[in-house]
């Protein structure tokens, strides 16, 4: 394959897209919402993470990415191990704990050790307990690859969370699902 020849409709004049922008447009795109924890010198870490998937089937392997200037990413990336909480559409208050940078996540927050040394929060859809394998630096993010050691679904009935044009949920009619711009992703650091 080859590249297409520079002609007027690849123009290099076109600045890039703004931050704001850029969230907006690839807001159309529906993900998941993701909760990642680790434990750093016995004490629980974690942090809202909506772009997370598969990578591999054999070996197993997920990647998820993490701000740079998070406050509980080194951590886990210390530890190298980490546990992906896969939310479901009720848990906006984990999602809420977890996406700000105030606060003790942990704080009142009932949650079991894993037998991988990692914090497993409770009513989630799905855990995938996993160790860190490659980072790689990208922007303002690291993408982390990691090797799955094992997954703990929960039989349930419950939606996955779904965050969609800057809501929860792809039902817009609900007020109750749009976001404060300090609540997920506008000036704060996920990881």
């Amino acid at each position: 394959m080859t590249a297409a020849p520079a002609g007027p409709e690849f123009s290099t004049e076109v600045a890039p897209p703004t931050p704001a922008e850029f969230r907006r447009a690839l807001g159309m795109f529906a993900s998941g919402v993701t909760v990642v924890t680790g434990l750093d010198d016995g004490e629980p870490v974690g942090f809202a993470c909506q772009s997370f998937a598969s990578v591999s089937l054999e070996p197993p392997m997920v990647l998820f990415c993490a701000d740079h200037k998070g406050r509980a990413w080194p951590r886990i990336r210390r530890s190298g191990r980490f546990c992906v909480n896969v939310l479901g559409e009720d848990q906006i208050d984990l999602c809420g704990r977890f996406g700000s940078s105030k606060g003790a996540k942990f704080a009142g927050l009932d949650w079991d050790l894993s037998r991988w040394g990692t914090p497993s929060l409770r009513g989630v859809l799905l855990r995938v307990h996993g160790e860190v394998r490659d980072v790689h630096v990208t922007g303002d993010h690291d993408v982390v690859i990691g090797h799955v050691h094992e997954l703990e679904p929960v039989v349930t009935e419950q939606r996955p969370m779904l965050f969609f044009r800057g809501r929860f949920g792809v039902d817009q009619d609900d007020p109750a699902a749009a976001i404060g711009p300090n609540l997920w992703g506008w000036g704060d650091h996920w990881g």
